[in-house]
């Protein structure tokens, strides 16, 4: 999927658009040059205009040639924006020009969900018996859709089920990929529902420069480090879209019905799509829909239609789901509910994307203590002052400050982490003590998942991923 943690499953950069337009402008000249046939030409531009609607819409400014963009503004979800500060968000690309990161308030009210706030938080505590996760008491999900129809359903002995998901781009996950796994395994464990999480290598093959091959290899190195955040085998069913489709008639049919369903106007409105994207694209939301429906896992539900499913992602993904949304009550499900978290910062900065061909945008999986250990204390974006003198008198900016942000993901101690905040705003606390936390709370993380992912082998990874019954009754 693009991931349920957005983090390197980008579009074209604007200068690479830019690039494209003027390419393909050049082929139209010279396409009209040689007297090439109508078609042809006809084809051609049809390619240049969508390529300048595209552009626009990344950058909020017509393409000119000989121009490349330098300051660009890009077009929200509903159309065309000249503010400078608008956040763009979409299942491959987030950019925002505010070093606090997304504006998530309107990005609640563009996306028409619900803010997650004290009173759900309450109700989750109430239901469970738990305390809630701190990703819920510091607002890292802080968005949701039917998530009251869930407890609603919970509190009637009804059972729901998880649904998240990773798109393997690459070999080596970073800490940011960790997020919705951390949280789908608390709530697996505190609902005690089944979990799904799918691979979509399919989705990667068609967006990036990859074999088929080495999608799939990405899927089951991803996956070792999935299972190594600690699921349960008996509860848990991993799954690559190249090898479950072609295995199960459920799924491939629940495909379908979404495709019927959708119209190619739809999905290039929802999704930016364009003449010129290969028709895998153009289909490819519909496999990741069909797994918010219990008949695509016969072996897991039978072939109940009823269950329920949550769904836990960053809110990127949120397109697809609204998508699914609309289509489930048309071919007779009920809609998946969701859980959005907020983005994962690059260390650079809010405002910068990670990736995962820049070693040094996040913390990997694969880092030593010693890379940790450099990549913080050299790329770290500090809100912080220039000099201890002025810090200790002016104070830091917890709020653009990455070893802060990510402490608030990775320092499960409220009080230490409060106490750090007023410290550190205050002046007492100097950018290098607050690195120098940050480094001795990833440390020991990343060493205990390296430790664990260790005594993943091929066969457990075998065994997650094959089709089966889970230790529940439907």
């Amino acid at each position: 999927m693009a991931d349920f943690q957005n983090c390197d499953s980008c579009s074209s950069s604007p200068l690479e658009l830019f690039e494209r337009v003027t390419a393909q402008g050049e082929k139209v000249r010279s396409l009209k040059a040689v007297k090439a046939s109508t078609d042809e030409i006809d084809a051609a531009v049809k390619l240049l205009l969508s390529l300048k609607v595209t552009y626009k819409t990344a950058t909020g400014q017509d393409y000119k040639a000989g121009s490349p963009p330098v300051n660009f503004s890009p077009v929200s979800n509903n159309g065309p924006t000249t503010t400078q500060d608008e956040d763009f968000v979409d299942p491959w690309t987030v950019q925002t020009s505010n070093a606090k990161g997304v504006d998530y308030d309107k990005l609640i009210v563009r996306f028409g969900s619900s803010k997650i706030d004290k009173e759900l938080i309450n109700r989750i505590e109430r239901v469970t018996g738990q305390t809630p996760h701190h990703f819920l008491r510091r607002g890292i999900f802080f968005s949701h859709r039917d998530m009251n129809q869930i407890l609603d359903a919970y509190e009637n002995k009804k059972r729901f089920y998880l649904y998240t998901g990773r798109g393997p781009s690459s070999e080596a996950m970073h800490v940011g990929h960790l997020i919705p796994f951390i949280f789908t395994k608390w709530l697996q464990e505190v609902f005690n529902v089944p979990l799904v999480i799918q691979l979509t290598d399919d989705e990667k093959y068609l967006w990036k420069d990859l074999t088929i091959q080495k999608a799939s290899d990405y899927a089951i190195e991803n996956a070792k480090d999935i299972i190594a955040c600690g699921f349960d085998i008996n509860k848990t069913f991993i799954f690559s879209d190249l090898d479950y489709l072609g295995m199960s008639p459920g799924f491939y049919k629940n495909v379908v019905k979404v495709q019927k369903h959708v119209t190619f106007n739809q999905v290039k409105g929802i999704f930016g799509f364009t003449d010129s994207d290969c028709i895998g694209k153009i289909s490819f939301p519909a496999i990741q829909a069909a797994p918010s429906f219990s008949s695509s896992f016969p072996q897991i539900f039978k072939d109940k239609e009823d269950i329920q499913c949550l769904i836990p992602c960053a809110i990127d993904q949120d397109p697809y789901f609204r998508m699914t949304r609309d289509v489930a009550p048309r071919i007779g499900y009920l809609k998946p509910a969701l859980l959005h978290s907020i983005f994962f910062p690059a260390l650079q900065g809010a405002q910068t994307k990670m990736s995962a061909s820049d070693p040094n945008s996040s913390i990997f999986l694969t880092d030593t203590p010693k890379q940790i250990k450099t990549k913080i204390n050299k790329h770290a974006f500090s809100g912080g002052k220039d000099t201890i003198e002025e810090h200790r008198k002016q104070g830091g900016n917890c709020e653009v400050d990455v070893s802060y942000m990510y402490l608030t993901f990775f320092l499960e101690d409220d009080d230490k982490l409060e106490k750090m905040k007023q410290a550190y705003t205050s002046g007492a606390l100097l950018t290098g003590e607050l690195k120098k936390v940050l480094i001795e709370t990833l440390q020991p993380l990343i060493a205990a998942h390296q430790q664990r992912r260790k005594q993943v082998t091929d066969e457990m990874v075998k065994q997650f991923m094959t089709p089966r019954k889970l230790a529940f009754e439907f």
